[in-house]
Parts: structure tokens; C-alpha cells; sequence
């Protein structure tokens, strides 16, 4: 009983921790957790795939984007959609709140890659985030859900390109684990030189990705 109590107790200061977090990154702050953190060699681990795979293309929540090299091709920003910058996962038939989370993540860094072929833009984004175990307690795995979002911004924003991309993340009996996933293939027409600049890469979750198709009623 001790234990358990311990447990809980670490998964509450954790998620208090996430939501600093976000604060901060909302203010354009740096990571979410220091490099003091007993984490921070699964997460340096991590960061170092999205330097093998994006170079110095990679931002914090809130970073302005990598200059494009050389004036090459122009990769939009990415930005989290507001509303969508966490998923909470509750207890069955409760809330994500107190202590009915079971579990809870978040997006601490992101990553993009543009290549221009024959018209076409071919975008890589890269998503690292966490999972923190709640007070509920999670399962042994946790599937994630992310949406990618290609869109002009303006008076009236037009989404050019759309794609959800799913990551299933391992917990066992941590408290709290990083995740990376790399989205690839999402293709929008290279947009002309007048509107380029007012593109940009929106990221969220999106649970309802999670859902089943509904079946198609058969004729009688």
C-alpha cells in the first residue's frame, strides 16, 4: 500500500511538472524538463535521431523557425494547433482530471523537411513528445495519435493538405517516456512565390484519429 502510494505521488508531481512545462513553452521557454532530470539520457537519446534525420532543422514549442540554407526552398514554420497541444487519456466513463488521468502527452520539440519535385512538395515532420503516467495508472502500451496540417494562412485560412499519423508508445511500469515519430509522404503543390511565406505546418493530437471507420449499411 506504501508503494502505491509513492507511485501516485511521483505520477502528480510529474504531471504538475507537464504543465510548467507548457507554460513555458507557450512563452517561448525552452524544454520541458532541465538537464538535471534523471530523463534527460532518454531524451537526449531522442534528440539525437532528430539530428541525424533534420540536421538543424528542428524547434521547440514557440522557437522560430531555421532559416532556409543558402535561399534554398522555404519550409513553413510548424506550430502546435491551439486547443490540441495535449492528449489526456482518463479512467473509463471519467474524466482527465485528478486522479482519473491514467495518462497524459505532449509535444517538446518538432522537426520538418521540404524537397520540391516536378511542383509537388514533400514534407518530413518530425514530433517528439512524452508520455506521463496519472494518478489512474496506464497500460503497457499507449497508442498516440497526430495530425499534420498544411495550411495558408489569411483572412480565411484554407487547409491545403491533411494527414494523421499514429506512434504506439511502450510504458511498462515507467512513469514517464519519451516517444519520437517521423510522419513522411504528405505531398501539397508548391504554392507560389506571392503566398509561400503565409504557409504553415499545424501539429496536434487527434484522438478521433483513434476511431474505427463507420461500417458502411449493407441494402436489404
Amino acid at each position: 500500500m506504501r508503494n502505491t502510494g509513492l507511485k501516485r505521488a511521483k505520477a502528480r508531481a510529474l504531471l504538475v511538472l507537464t504543465a510548467a512545462g507548457l507554460t513555458l513553452a507557450g512563452c517561448g521557454g525552452g524544454s520541458m524538463f532541465g538537464a538535471g532530470s534523471s530523463i534527460g539520457n532518454a531524451t537526449s537519446a531522442v534528440g539525437d535521431r532528430f539530428s541525424q534525420l533534420f540536421g538543424s532543422n528542428s524547434q521547440q514549442p514557440g522557437e522560430a523557425p531555421p532559416a532556409p540554407a543558402d535561399g534554398g526552398l522555404t519550409c513553413p514554420s510548424v506550430s502546435i494547433r491551439p486547443g490540441a497541444s495535449t492528449y489526456a487519456v482518463a479512467a473509463p466513463g471519467k474524466q482527465a482530471v485528478g486522479n482519473d488521468l491514467r495518462y497524459q502527452a505532449t509535444i517538446t520539440r518538432t522537426a520538418r523537411d521540404c524537397n520540391l519535385d516536378a511542383g509537388q512538395i514533400t514534407v518530413r515532420i518530425g514530433i517528439q513528445g512524452r508520455v506521463i503516467v496519472g494518478p489512474s495508472g496506464a497500460p503497457d502500451a499507449v497508442d498516440v495519435p497526430l495530425r499534420v496540417a498544411v495550411v495558408q494562412e489569411g483572412v480565411s485560412p484554407k487547409t491545403i493538405a491533411t494527414k494523421v499519423f499514429q506512434t504506439r508508445v511502450q510504458i511498462g511500469g515507467e512513469t514517464s517516456v519519451p516517444f519520437s515519430l517521423v510522419g513522411e509522404d504528405l505531398v501539397y503543390p508548391a504554392p507560389s512565390a506571392a503566398v509561400g511565406d503565409s504557409y504553415v505546418f499545424y501539429i496536434g493530437f487527434d484522438p478521433q484519429a483513434l476511431k474505427p471507420e463507420p461500417r458502411a449499411k449493407g441494402r436489404r
